[in-house]
């Protein structure tokens, strides 16, 4: 299998491959912008992935070559955190692997061509899938795989908060290195609570469907930002670090403290994050219990309380370009009352999240390509494993 890539990694590298990796992108079921406050999400890998071709060198320096992109190429006798490399590649693959470092690992030089169908600023998590994929080579080559699908997500983690620079939560990576459907309350960071949901939407009648709106991540860095930084304005009031951590009740009787401190926007964003927390436990037990209709009854309430309350549809100022909020409209029209939609993920950009009916299936495709265009739409299925070796 994967001889293409094999092939390209010939190509590139002048050797054969010995090993091949893949990590799965993910789509965020519930819990919008509640793991950096310590809450509660509900995740899914998905059938999208990056996959590696790798083979170790005796250069004591990593370098990858992603389908399309530059070559990336760092030096293992420097694993400091590099300034200019902020918001770049170079800066996930040597944050990994300095992380790996400090936890024991004899980090040594590799290889690797990547191809992945993650794409990137799709709101799928890219860059969360790069990370977990690294870490996973890095774990399994060198490191005997001693550390776990979670430690794993926690390094990839440090990297894209220490040496990328994006204050980003611990669910986009925990999603792609665990695999499946899973709940996670990051009450405990260090020690998450993770759960095992087994719920098949085919079988409910229903598609899970990714609609890319067309507009790119890349540089949206301070719009996510200024969410972290108004939510610990309004802990701040209370003395603490995290949402979780502030009594709700409390909340409520000091708003007009949290408003002088954190501004409107910022009290409406933790009003956000308070009643999105009791929704993914809610979300939870209606699978479970396998009552579809109540579970899409809070996609529909997650999704109009990001709009209203966290507000990361439009980004601050934009007119002539509102393409999350678009792909919204135009998939409420197709839907016409049935299955559910919500932006997901960071949100500004990327993509949005759709539960169609199968029986509408086709229409609804056609429907949401005719206007934001072929290959828009995206019929995903769960995948059970995160990041795993495939081969070698």
């Amino acid at each position: 299998m994967y001889e293409h890539m094999k092939a390209q990694f010939h190509t590139v590298f002048h050797k054969e491959a010995e090993y091949v990796y893949s990590a799965p992108g993910r789509s965020e079921l519930s819990g919008n912008h509640t793991d950096h406050q310590h809450g509660c999400v509900l995740a899914a890998a998905i059938n999208l992935e990056a996959i590696a071709c790798v083979a170790r060198n005796d250069e004591n320096t990593i370098r990858i070559q992603s389908k399309g992109y530059p070559m990336c190429t760092v030096d293992l006798s420097d694993l400091s955190v590099h300034e200019e490399e902020k918001n770049t590649t170079m800066a996930l693959i040597r944050g990994v692997a300095a992380r790996m470092k400090e936890l024991g690992c004899d980090v040594q030089g590799f290889d690797a061509y990547v191809e992945s169908t993650v794409l990137p600023g799709s709101g799928l998590s890219s860059s969360a899938a790069f990370e977990v994929l690294v870490g996973t080579i890095i774990n399994g080559v060198f490191f005997d795989n001693k550390c776990t699908a979670v430690e794993i997500a926690q390094i990839s983690q440090y990297a894209e908060n220490v040496y990328f620079g994006k204050p980003c939560g611990l669910m986009d990576q925990m999603a792609c290195s665990v695999g499946n459907i899973i709940s996670i309350d990051f009450a405990d960071t260090a020690n998450p609570v993770i759960e095992r949901i087994d719920f098949d939407f085919p079988k409910a009648g229903y598609a899970l469907c990714i609609i890319d709106s067309g507009a790119d991540h890349a540089d949206l860095t301070d719009e996510y930002a200024d969410i972290t930084k108004e939510l610990k304005a309004v802990c701040a009031v209370f003395g603490k670090n995290y949402l979780r951590e502030v009594d709700e009740d409390e909340f409520y009787d000091r708003i007009p403290e949290v408003r002088a401190a954190a501004g409107d926007r910022g009290v409406m964003r933790a009003m956000h994050i308070f009643d999105e927390n009791k929704r993914v436990k809610k979300q939870v037990e209606a699978l479970k219990n396998d009552d579809f209709d109540t579970f899409l009854q809070y996609v529909i309430l997650s999704g109009q309380s990001s709009w209203m309350y966290l507000q990361n549809v439009i980004p601050t100022g934009a007119k002539g370009h509102q393409e999350v909020a678009l792909a919204l409209g135009v998939t409420r029209k197709l839907l016409a009352g049935q299955g559910a939609y919500r932006v997901h993920g960071g949100g500004f950009a990327g993509t949005i999240q759709a539960f169609v009916p199968l029986a509408m299936l086709d229409d609804f495709k056609a429907g949401i390509e005719k206007v934001l265009g072929e290959g828009s739409c995206h019929v995903l299925s769960i995948r059970a494993e995160g990041g795993v070796k495939l081969e070698g």
